[in-house]
């Protein structure tokens, strides 16, 4: 065995080359290289070949024959290629040379004296087996207005034009950064302005190699976009196939000549070199990651496929595609092709994740759908839930050659899908959901394909059915950045399963598709001022019953409430800008970070704009929609007319300055992209998906989100931008362990088996089934009504009992639940008649509208609109923050398991334990509490209240552990703080004195021993009668004349000493508290 050498030729660049020979290239030398360039270092096409190339590939066909394109066409196409506009610009020049080789160039040419315009190719992307592919090495060109060259190691030519571009770096290389990182900066340094960008304007693919590790890009592309390439396998067949491909194309002994070309010009001589491979070969070399890159991307008919299918512009940025792209759309392209039992084509869902290019691979399968000869005239319907990239799409279909249409409204995109011609047509959700409710004829075309981004929305409900409906026949694919929840696997089974792999946030961050993100817990200490809040809250709900006092209580009474109270506002916005400040607005880097700010409500999102602006370190604006108010609907003060006339100031003035709010949020957000300020965006919803701004580095949470709305809210912050190392989430709601569940949920999700979907069809049908049993369960509530036609009021009569309200209440929920889900399945609307629909329907209504009625009438569920300006005033008088913003969380990368839920249990830990041992507590204290009811209450009423002060977020979750042990502390011990000494060791004479306290309050008797005494005495008397003769009475709580005289000597007792204290001697209260202490004495003594 040999001695492996680390010299860049030996280890990377001749391996490189010797396997591509064997990939089917072609060896030339960079001798004969030059020589084929005319000698010249300026020029970079192989012309000779490529005259010959484009002779052979194309040929004009008129009546059955074949002709050649003349010489002098051919001559043009070439010069074509040479006059690239570079004067507008380097990725102008490409994008031209793009178009160039994929959408050919138009020729007119004679044929028998008829002169036509013809379309010549210069590669030939059916028949990649007509190309002629060529490897070389050390290809000098000359710099731009310079004289001296740069050197690329490997370049492959396609029909003599050079369109892969190859760095290799020995793994030994020692420094800071790795070979990969140092071979993708010489590219970056040779397409520079100072570089060689005279061959570059002809790439198409830039590999950066060392033995070890691989990655590619495409022309023009900054350091952070280059990726990895992963081979994904349909079945272990393919991949074993793979894998044995490899192997003996990486053994193929080259022939002589080859060798001796390629060994001619080495640097330590022809025969050290050679001596050296030759003796490789001789032994089986083991496979390399740089074998499995080239192999992956540059087998010929792979690099084909990668030029023609997966290579776009897009925003004038080029693009390549990933893996994960590739890979799920040659398998849909799989699907869509083929036809099931029933004439359909299959479709189904593609879940990649946020940031990994999820939209482009929606575009780039669209395109390759509207190019397969194996369909015949698609309609093709791209939706979105983003005006901007429905607005950028067209663009990327001219190699299509098909003419995109941008629906205007619901009834053009009607118009547009009514038109028997084949076309490519984009629009939004609610565009397309409109339409599809105004076709009231089918669509019955196997060759419409609905491609959808964020497929959850048309699964639910009845627009399923219609969606169903007006495309009987159509393949449905969607596309989602979450994953599918078990409860919504059915989305998956409808549109027809998974394709491909799932691509999970942990995969896009392992690639590098996309950045980690830090999270840092940050937390008020909230302080409230009790005591004119419960009076005025006592005076301003006066009108109410107790139930509606309690229930306005608790509307209120929550943490939503407390973090919206303006002077929490304030304080945060405060600590926002001084962090935004610190960390991010000095930022010496080539880019400005910019920020979201996510508030509950509008009102609460412009008051943040307020404080903001008054504190005047950042700049800020504000985007909402109405909807909003809906989605953030934790704020119960929207109709505050003080918020109303903020809100309505706010938009008047942007529609003053802008025209309308669409101009107006197409400005900001530009901005915010694109230039200085505004440096943080403010929004309740809107943004919170679909929002793509690579700058966007820091995402203020300032309420609770969780599932699929966090994971949306945090890929704001996590793509990938120059100078970009991490995204930030800043939290100040306590959102941790929701992200925790939702990013464990999410990651375990990806271990999906789709035979799990095979039920979930059929489970949804069984549920159908339950329908008419709950219809009949419904209606059977009110079966002592001979006419049903009575008028609502004799059917709210009959639900005046309170347990036959809660039977309609739930039964109907029930009904509803069936019913929705039944609407939703084509399976029932089609076995289902008209008329039984409909009755479902008008009862559902009924019931519904008859629940409204009845709520409103027995008080179940009130109003409190009326309340609301005067509770937000107390709110934000009374409520206001204590010290300075603490950290709760040390930064921390989400995406490492270990170290979040680290943090989490950090968090978490304290909390549990004392809710553990809070909840250990209030058990113990049920099972000992009518030994001492008054301590054992008022030490479970600490306990709750410790409780509803920590969930409340008044006090830390430190604070609520150390309350905690305290509690269980004094229950064990059975002691109160403020217990007497004389009582100290007598548990039953205590329990006495605490029912004296709680039997006569006077508070001046609290400084008083007559409590005391009232212990003692009853403690004296029990004991006194409970024994006979030094021995206990058995069973004497049963003995009617022992009780009787314990009953009397107390009385006489009790009587006298209130009458030496100067206090009431109502004897009601004396046997009241007889009677307790009795009761008390019986669980002590007995």
């Amino acid at each position: 065995m040999r001695t492996p050498s680390f010299l860049e030729d030996h280890i990377s660049q001749i391996p490189a080359i010797q396997l591509l020979i064997n990939m089917g290239y072609n060896y030339v030398s960079p001798e004969q290289a030059l020589e084929w360039r005319g000698n010249k270092k300026s020029h970079v096409l192989f012309e000779n070949i490529l005259k010959t190339q484009l002779k052979k590939i194309n040929s004009i066909q008129r009546k059955g024959k074949n002709y050649e394109f003349s010489d002098a066409n051919i001559n043009t196409a070439i010069l074509a290629l040479k006059d690239l506009p570079i004067n507008e610009g380097f990725l102008n020049a490409n994008a031209a040379f793009y178009d160039l080789i994929t959408l050919g160039k138009a020729m007119e040419q004679s044929i028998d004296g008829d002169k036509k315009s013809h379309t010549l190719q210069y590669i030939d992307w059916q028949n990649p087996e007509k190309n002629i592919f060529h490897v070389t090495e050390e290809f000098s060109v000359l710099r731009t207005g310079r004289t001296d060259t740069y050197r690329p190691d490997i370049l492959l030519f396609i029909n003599g034009i050079p369109t892969v571009i190859i760095e290799c770096k020995s793994p030994a290389l020692k420094g800071t950064k790795s070979p990969t990182d140092l071979a993708i900066e010489q590219h970056i340094r040779n397409f520079g302005k100072k570089g060689v960008r005279s061959l570059y304007m002809y790439s198409n693919l830039l590999l950066s190699l060392t033995t070890n590790d691989g990655s590619y890009a495409t022309t023009g592309t900054n350091k952070e976009f280059w990726a990895k390439w992963k081979e994904q396998f349909s079945n272990k067949a393919v991949e074993t196939r793979y894998w044995n491909t490899l192997k003996d194309l990486k053994n193929i002994p080259l022939k002589d000549a080859v060798k001796d070309a390629l060994f001619a010009e080495r640097t330590f001589g022809f025969n050290y070199v050679r001596r050296y491979f030759d003796g490789l070969e001789e032994e089986e070399r083991p496979l390399t990651k740089q074998d499995e890159l080239l192999y992956s991307l540059c087998r010929p008919e792979r690099i084909i496929d990668i030029i023609r299918n997966f290579t776009l512009f897009d925003e004038g940025i080029k693009k390549v595609a990933r893996y994960q792209q590739y890979f799920a759309i040659k398998d849909a392209l799989k699907r869509v092709t083929h036809f099931d039992s029933n004439g359909k084509r299959q479709g189904g869902v593609i879940w990649h994740t946020q940031g990994s290019g999820k939209s482009l691979t929606m575009v780039i399968l669209a395109q390759m759908i509207a190019s397969s000869p194996e369909i015949s005239n698609p309609k093709i319907l791209l939706v979105t839930d983003r005006i901007d990239l429905d607005d950028q799409i067209s663009d990327t279909f001219k190699k299509c050659q098909k003419e995109v249409r941008q629906a205007r409204t619901g009834a053009h995109l009607a118009e547009l899908l009514s038109d028997k011609s084949d076309a490519i047509i984009t629009t939004i959700i609610n565009k397309f959901e409109a339409a599809v409710k105004q076709c009231k004829d089918p669509f019955l075309s196997p060759n419409i394909f609905v491609l959808i981004d964020e497929g959850h929305r048309t699964q639910y409900g009845t627009f399923n059915v219609s969606m169903q409906r007006v495309f009987p026949n159509a393949c449905f694919l969607a596309f989602t950045g979450t994953p599918l929840m078990k409860k919504e696997r059915s989305t998956a089974n409808k549109f027809g399963g998974y394709i491909g792999m799932p691509y999970t946030v942990q995969n896009a961050v392992e690639d590098g598709a996309v950045i980690p993100l830090l999270y840092e817990g940050r937390h008020n200490l909230i302080t409230v001022d009790e005591k004119p809040i419960n009076r005025f809250f006592d005076k301003i709900s006066e009108p109410l019953s107790e139930y509606g006092k309690a229930n306005l209580k608790k509307k209120f009474n929550t943490i939503n409430e407390l973090n919206k109270a303006k002077k929490v506002i304030y304080e945060r916005a405060w600590d926002i800008s001084e962090h935004y400040t610190n960390f991010f607005q000095t930022q010496e880097d080539k880019y400005k970070p910019k920020a979201q700010l996510v508030a509950p409500s509008i009102k609460t999102a412009l008051l943040y704009k307020q404080f903001l602006d008054e504190i005047g370190m950042v700049s800020s604006e504000v985007i909402v929609t109405q909807s909003d108010q809906r989605e953030g609907t934790e704020d119960g003060f929207y109709n505050v007319n003080e918020d109303k006339e903020r809100e309505d100031a706010y938009f008047d003035a942007m529609i003053d300055k802008y025209g309308d709010l669409k101009r107006f949020e197409k400005s900001v957000i530009t901005h915010f992209k694109k230039r200085e300020h505004p440096e943080i965006l403010i929004v309740v919803a809107k943004l919170l998906t679909g929002f793509d701004a690579p700058n966007n580095t820091v995402l203020y949470l300032c309420r609770s989100l969780k599932e699929h709305t966090l994971l949306q809210a945090v890929a704001r912050v996590n793509r990938v931008f120059p100078g970009k190392d991490y995204g930030y989430i800043i939290d100040y709601y306590g959102n941790l362990e929701n992200l925790d569940n939702a990013l464990s949920t999410y990651s375990g999700l990806a271990e999906f088996d789709e035979s799990e979907l095979e039920g979930t069809l059929t489970n949804l049908n069984e549920e159908v089934k339950k329908l008419p049993q709950a219809h009949s369960e419904l209606w059977d509530i009110f079966r002592t009504l001979k006419d049903k036609n009575l008028e609502p009021s004799a059917y709210e009569e009959m639900l005046s009992p309170e347990d036959v309200r809660n039977s309609f209440y739930e039964k109907l929920s029930h009904f509803s639940r069936l019913l929705k889900m039944a609407l939703s399945s084509v399976e029932f609307v089609n076995n289902t008649s008209e008329k039984k629909i409909d009755m479902y329907k008008k009862d559902a209504l009924f019931f519904l509208k008859l629940r409204v009625d009845v709520k409103r009438r027995y008080n179940d569920d009130l109003s409190y609109k009326e309340f609301e300006p005067q509770i937000q005033k107390l709110i934000n008088k009374h409520i206001s923050t204590e010290g300075e913003v603490m950290k709760v969380t040390e930064l921390v990368n989400i995406f490492d398991k270990e170290e979040r839920e680290a943090e989490v249990e950090k968090i978490t830990g304290k909390a549990a334990q004392a809710d553990h041992i809070s909840s250990r507590t209030i058990k113990a204290i049920n099972v000992k509490m009518q030994e001492d009811p008054v301590y054992y209450k008022k030490l479970a009423d600490l306990i709750k209240e410790t409780i509803e002060e920590y969930y409340l977020k008044r006090i830390t979750e430190a604070e609520f552990l150390k309350r905690a042990k305290e509690h269980e502390d004094r229950f064990l011990h059975g002691r109160s703080d403020d217990a007497p000494e004389e009582l100290a060791n007598n548990d039953a004479a205590l329990a006495f004195y605490n029912f004296s306290k709680s039997v006569y309050e006077n508070t001046e008797l609290l400084k008083t021993p007559f409590h005391i005494e009232v212990g003692l005495i009853i403690d004296t008397t029990v004991k006194n009668h409970m024994y006979l003769n030094g021995n206990k009475i058995i069973e004497w709580h049963k003995n009617n004349d022992v009780t009787g005289k314990i009953n009397i000597e107390l009385g006489d007792v009790l009587y006298e000493l209130l009458r030496n204290y100067n206090l009431d001697t109502d004897w009601n209260k004396i046997d009241h508290l007889i009677d307790k202490c009795l009761k008390v004495a019986i669980l002590k003594y007995k």
